[in-house]
């Protein structure tokens, strides 16, 4: 099989059908973007999950009656939380603070606010228990011993707003590839399509070419490699936009976070996405242009 002679038709029948080719590109581009926003999404989730899951506490908020009247926390019942606290098993540390160092907490927080910080006092705040867990996500267990208790005014899990967090962050995740999977099936059929009137357009000569001895397989793959490499097209252009949108638009919006959601890397691109839409673009291109030729195309 002479190589130039399949390349040639290759580009052949990519110049011919140029319309449909670009279509199927796009198509193939908006869907791979979505599918690499999509594992963007999952891997920004595993880092925060990693960086915030070690630092996930419950806060003891301790009555007003403890805050104001017992602030070093040596008398009744505080005393009795601090070591009901100190010696539960699920338990790695306990940092009692009072309001006065809830309020330089809260200064120190929003800084960035000075009128939020004008407004607030260290009455206003109340002392607390700041627990850390051996596990964080038994969180519960301690939540449902001190909730209730003589002295405890409530109990905050902040597992419990990451849940929350990671749940609107998965949502956006499944979205992306449910339209993602929309987009796929388009191109999908873009790409049988093409095939088809690709194969049409030169039945003549490939009739021709069978007659002299030339198998069904030789006379197939320039088709089979069309969309090959509009689908590598398209996964490239679908990165590109990727990239783009990384500068342009994702970095001003996770930089308005203050660094709670991570900044996505041009490297979280490069590797694992771009070789994954590569790959996907490869595997799905071939395997519809085999699909289409041997169901719709007779040679």
């Amino acid at each position: 099989m002479r190589a130039s002679f399949v390349f040639s038709e290759v580009l052949t029948g990519l110049r011919r059908n140029v319309t449909m080719t670009i279509a199927m590109i796009l198509t193939t581009a908006i869907s791979l973007g979505m599918l690499g926003g999509g594992l963007l999404i999952v891997r920004t989730i595993d880092k925060m999950k990693t960086a915030y899951m070690d630092d996930v506490e419950v806060a003891v908020f301790l009555t007003e009656d403890i805050s104001a009247n017992d602030p070093a926390c040596t008398q009744q019942p505080c005393t009795t939380i601090r070591q009901e606290l100190e010696s539960n098993p699920a338990v790695e540390s306990v940092v009692y603070e009072d309001r006065q160092q809830a309020y330089e907490r809260f200064q120190e927080i929003f800084q960035s606010q000075p009128e939020l910080v004008e407004l607030a006092r260290p009455e206003s705040l109340p002392a607390s228990f700041h627990v850390k867990l051996f596990n964080p996500e038994r969180s519960d267990v301690i939540v449902q011993e001190f909730t209730g208790q003589a002295g405890v005014d409530k109990v905050d899990d902040q597992n419990k707003f990451l849940d929350r967090f990671f749940g609107v962050l998965n949502a956006v995740r499944d979205g992306t590839f449910i339209v993602a999977l929309f987009m796929a099936l388009a191109a999908l059929l873009l790409i049988s399509n093409t095939i088809q009137l690709s194969a049409f357009t030169r039945r003549t000569e490939v009739g021709i070419m069978r007659l002299v001895g030339a198998t069904r397989w030789y006379t197939q793959l320039p088709f089979l490699l069309e969309a090959v490499v509009a689908g590598v097209f398209g996964a490239l252009v679908g990165l590109g936009g990727l990239v783009g949108l990384k500068y342009l638009v994702i970095d001003r919006v996770l930089g308005a976070t203050s660094g709670i959601i991570p900044q996505i890397q041009l490297l979280d691109i490069v590797y694992p996405v771009a070789p994954i839409l590569v790959g996907v673009a490869v595997v799905i291109s071939a395997i519809t242009g085999y699909v289409t030729l041997r169901l719709y195309v007779r040679h």
